[in-house]
């Protein structure tokens, strides 16, 4: 039986943790347009804007992949400037009984995890996953800083 695993990074930040937090916070629907080849489409599940909660749904290419989709729950702690996503279906619950990611934003650095329990043992570990995750942190962070 598959257990839970965990894949973990940490990514330095020139700007400040409070802008980096708020603008993730507030404008996941423009990660199209910051990160245009890997993010499809972000959509409120029943509309309306993004707020702790909210289902999303995303669709989304990783290392040249075919597009694909998920849906994911969204929750915000202002005070530990922390995001969970904790994904529902689409495609990625196809290779995971679980998936969750979590970021807590620091000062000088964002953390992020991935939680994750295989669905059986021939699944690879969603190292690519850490790989989008510390490119959007990244871009993020220079896209902040002009």
């Amino acid at each position: 039986m598959a257990q839970l695993a965990k894949l973990e990074t940490q990514v330095p930040l020139k700007v400040s943790s409070d802008k980096f937090y708020t603008f993730y916070r507030d404008n996941l629907s423009r990660f199209t347009q910051l990160f245009p080849e890997n993010v499809k489409s972000v959509e409120v599940v029943g509309g309306g804007e993004i707020k702790s909660g909210s289902v999303i749904h995303e669709s989304y290419s990783i290392d040249g992949s075919p597009v694909m989709w998920t849906k994911f729950k969204v929750t915000f702690d202002d005070a530990t400037k922390s995001i969970g996503f904790d994904f529902l279906g689409g495609d990625l619950l196809q290779l995971y009984k679980t998936f969750k990611a979590k970021m807590r934003v620091g000062a000088g650095h964002v953390n992020w995890s991935i939680e994750f329990e295989k669905a059986n043992e021939n699944v690879p570990n969603p190292a690519p996953y850490i790989g989008i995750i510390t490119k959007f942190s990244k871009g993020l962070d220079a896209h902040l800083c002009k």
